[in-house]
Order: C-alpha cells, then sequence, then structure tokens
C-alpha cells in the first residue's frame, strides 16, 4: 500500500533504538525525510548508519525545555516545515508507589508526559500555519489500565487523556493527534530482554499468563501501525488510543 509519505518531514524522539528506531525504518521506507532525536549521540549515530535514506540526527534532553524549544527551531530552520511528530521518548522508573520517592514521580511526568506535551504544543503552532499535520504519541497499555510500575503508567494515562484534548482541538487546522498504546514489546536494548536474560522460565510464564497472542511484541508492529496512522489513509482517526498488544489489554475496548 502507498502510504503517501514520500517527502514528508518526520520528527522523532527517542529515535535510536527500540521502538523508536523501527518507526523510524518504516518512514524511511516511505520515502519520507527522516529526523530522530535521543540523548545519546553514540545510538544515534549508530541508528543514522543503520537506517540508511535521508536521515538526520539531533542530540537532546527533552527533559529540558530549552532542549526542546532548540530542536523544532533547527528542525523547522533546516526542513521548512514539520508534518509529522512522534513522541516517542520515554522510560519508567521507581517501585511501588508508597517507596517511591516524590522526585522521581516529578522525572517521570517530565521524561514522559511534559516532554510530548510540550513538543506538541510547538509543532502545533506550525502545523496550524500549514492547516495540516500529524501528532502520534507513544504511551502505553498500563497508561490505560493497571500494570507495570506507578510513575510510567501515571505519565501514560495523563498522555492518553492528552492525545484526546488536543486532537479535538487541532482537528479543525487538518492536524491530527493520536496515540499508540504498545504491550510488551521484545527489543536488543529495552527491559523485557534484560528480564528474560534474568529470568527465562518467569518470562515464558508471564507470556503464557497475560499475552493471548503466546509471545511479545516487537518494535515493526508498532512502528507499522504508526506509518498508517501518520498518513491520509487514516485521515478519520482523530483522538483515539489504539492497542498494539496481541490481546494483553484486558479492557473491552
Amino acid at each position: 500500500m502507498d502510504l503517501q509519505l514520500q517527502g514528508k518531514n518526520v520528527l522523532i524522539t527517542g529515535g535510536s533504538k527500540g521502538i523508536g528506531k523501527a518507526i523510524a525504518k518504516a518512514f524511511v521506507d516511505e520515502g519520507a525525510n527522516v529526523t530522530i532525536t535521543a540523548r545519546g549521540l553514540g545510538y544515534l549515530e549508530e541508528a543514522k548508519a543503520e537506517l540508511g535514506g535521508n536521515v538526520l540526527i539531533y542530540q537532546a534532553d527533552l527533559t529540558n525545555p530549552e532542549e526542546r524549544d532548540k530542536l523544532i527551531h533547527t528542525f523547522i530552520e533546516e526542513n521548512g516545515t514539520i508534518d509529522i511528530l512522534i513522541n516517542n521518548a520515554g522510560g519508567s522508573n521507581g517501585g511501588k508507589a508508597i517507596e517511591t520517592d516524590m522526585e522521581l514521580f516529578h522525572q517521570a511526568m517530565e521524561l514522559n508526559y511534559f516532554s510530548a506535551v510540550h513538543m506538541s504544543k510547538l509543532a502545533a503552532i506550525h502545523m496550524k500555519n500549514q492547516r495540516s499535520g500529524s501528532i502520534i504519541n507513544i504511551t502505553s497499555v498500563y497508561g490505560r489500565e493497571s500494570g507495570g510500575k506507578v510513575t510510567y503508567n501515571n505519565a501514560k494515562a495523563a498522555l492518553i487523556s492528552f492525545t484526546k484534548s488536543l486532537a479535538d482541538e487541532v482537528i479543525p487546522y487538518g492536524i491530527r493527534v493520536n496515540s499508540i498504546a504498545p504491550g510488551s514489546i521484545l527489543h536488543e536494548t529495552g527491559n523485557w530482554i534484560r528480564r528474560m536474560n534474568e529470568d527465562p522460565e518467569g518470562i515464558k510464564e508471564f507470556v503464557n499468563k497475560e499475552i493471548p497472542a503466546g509471545r511479545f511484541g516487537t518494535p515493526e508492529e508498532i512502528a507499522n501501525v504508526a506509518v498508517f496512522l501518520a498518513s491520509e489513509k487514516a485521515s478519520w482517526i482523530v483522538g483515539a488510543s489504539i492497542n498494539v498488544d496481541g490481546g494483553q489489554s484486558k479492557m473491552n475496548f
């Protein structure tokens, strides 16, 4: 299927590894102009070499508001427009709520929520002027129901809510905002691969019990949904949170 993404200017945060890198590859394969950003320059350079195509890299710490401003300014300066923003940067910390220091709650919100909110606001200003654009927030099934670490879940739940609010606000300008809620995804730098190495039997039991499809998901399966959502083939999908989880989520919608 031709998703008509050739020449589109795409910015992907957390794009140097895992889900972010797979999303970048999917857009490269569609002929888009891709910029990936992350904190680690080494990972960015490795990803650029692996991805090929028309890929630019930008080192930035998205927990810093000034660096977020600078990133968007530089992106527009170099590309002229921003057509697609993928807010993928994120991570988990802490443990049980009572045992987790408040500073870790603040850090989780800054990385997983405020960075995406700020980037979305900055991008939407430019998208409104061109009266088109797509913003996709990578959240989690645990942002929709209980499970996982509380700091991460709180932030992802907030991001799902923000997605719907912003979507309704900007769709009159031709900007579509949606979120993808992955289930448990296995990739080379993620937590699941570490846990699998530490406790293979325990992880096997988790998969059999919690994932009806009987396996972990892959970053490419998230990426396939992202390029579709960003394309005009998904023109009537606005403010949605789409589970991509092999049946892992327990909710009915």
